[in-house]
C-alpha cells in the first residue's frame, strides 16, 4: 500500500518550490519512492536522524537540500522542515525546528 505525503505547514512545501531545479527534480524522484517505499527507504535517499526522524537527501548541479520528515498514523508521511545546505554539517538548528514540529505532530 502506497504511503501519502502531507506538509507540515503550506510555508515548508512553498519553501521547497522555491529550491533551484535540479534539486527540486530529484526532490521529486525521492518523494515518488519515499510513497512507495516508506520505512523502507534508505540511504543514499534518506537517512534515520534518530528518535522517528529521517531527512531525504535530495541534491543536483547546485547544490544539496534536506527534507527532515517523520512517519505519522495510517501510512501518513509528514514533510516537517527544508532547507538547501551551505555547510558539509546540518545546522542544529535546523534539526531543532524539525524535532520540536515532529512533537506537535506527534501529540496532536
Amino acid at each position: 500500500m502506497a504511503y501519502t505525503v502531507e506538509y507540515f505547514h503550506p510555508r515548508v512545501k512553498a519553501e521547497i518550490e522555491t529550491w533551484p531545479d535540479g534539486i527540486l527534480a530529484d526532490f521529486a524522484r525521492i518523494v515518488e519512492l519515499l510513497i512507495e517505499f516508506g520505512p523502507n527507504l534508505r540511504m543514499p535517499h534518506s537517512r534515520a536522524m534518530g528518535s522517528g526522524l529521517f531527512e531525504l537527501r535530495p541534491r543536483g548541479r547546485e547544490g544539496i537540500g534536506r527534507v527532515f520528515y517523520c512517519f505519522v498514523v495510517r501510512q501518513r508521511v509528514m514533510i516537517l522542515h527544508a532547507f538547501v545546505k551551505k555547510t558539509e554539517d546540518t545546522p542544529n538548528q535546523e534539526l531543532r525546528i524539525a524535532r520540536r514540529r515532529m512533537k506537535e505532530v506527534q501529540n496532536g
